[in-house]
């Protein structure tokens, strides 16, 4: 049997007006112009598929990504401030971004957002120009991250990515780590290494990059979403547009969006493999 075609989907798409099906049909070679140069439509069966394969005859228990809806997104940016008081980065440095665009020709000329974290590329780039392997894709989950007593600063990884999602540490501060204040006392969780921030030391003079809150894993390695160890973007999204889970399992949100929904990747001909998918 042949797989339904993306216009297939989108005729059946219950939630979709005939004039939203309509807009949806015009937008597919123009999606977000030059910021997602390059997106491919990703139908949902393909999806499930090369997931499938990816993770047979491997030691992967897990493959965590996000489905991003860009119907519910706001533009609002909570993703962004809850990510940096999750994380504790200081200026200049970003785990996720929220991008907007006006796309033509939407009717109501309103515009399209696009929140933008690391991608956690099945084929990483950057991992492979690290000279000292300070970059690296876990293998029990796929999440992609980086070891900063390792890394050196050299900023190759930075170069290689072509989603521009990794950020140097300049040892920019907010005013509070500069004072002597309680906040500047208060480590940063990541990688449950719970470094506080001084000069000279990491993770100043390093690269840095989202890890889907991986502290707030258990030690199954299983994150919680009734209990609050739940990525801090997907979990404060007020329009609930970002799904974070296991991309393996056919019972989580993301599994099933793919499933439902037409979604797209960026940049799909240069083979990364992106775990973040896009929802028209």
């Amino acid at each position: 049997m042949n797989r339904p075609t993306v216009e297939d989907q989108l005729e059946r798409d219950p939630s979709l007006s005939p004039m939203e099906r309509r807009e949806m049909l015009a937008l597919l070679g123009k999606w977000v112009g030059a910021a997602v140069a390059g997106a491919g439509v990703f139908r949902a069966g393909e999806a499930l598929a090369q997931q499938s394969e990816a993770a047979a005859g491997t030691k992967r228990k897990r493959r965590y990504g996000m489905v991003i809806d860009t119907r519910r997104c706001v533009g609002c940016r909570a993703c962004v401030i809850a990510c940096k008081a999750e994380n504790k980065t200081p200026p200049g440095v970003y785990y996720t971004v929220v991008f907007d665009h006006v796309i033509e020709p939407r009717i109501d000329d309103k515009p399209l957002f696009m929140t933008k974290p690391c991608f956690h590329c099945e084929h990483p780039p950057c991992v492979d120009v690290c000279p000292v392997s300070a970059t690296f894709k876990r293998e029990q989950d796929g999440i992609v991250v980086v070891d900063y007593d390792r890394c050196i600063g050299c900023r190759y990884c930075m170069t290689a990515c072509p989603y521009s999602a990794r950020w140097f540490d300049f040892d920019e501060n907010y005013a509070p780590v500069e004072e002597n204040t309680a906040y500047a006392s208060v480590p940063s969780p990541e990688y449950r290494q719970f470094r506080r921030r001084a000069k000279g030391r990491s993770p100043v003079g390093n690269v840095r990059k989202c890890h889907f809150c991986l502290h707030l894993q258990d030690e199954n390695g299983e994150y919680n979403k009734a209990e609050g160890r739940w990525p801090a973007c997907a979990k404060t999204c007020t329009g609930h547009a970002i799904h974070f889970g296991d991309l393996l399992d056919p019972a989580s949100d993301v599994h099933r969006l793919l499933r439902e929904r037409v979604a797209v990747r960026l940049k799909e001909e240069l083979g990364t493999e992106p775990n973040v998918f896009y929802l028209l």
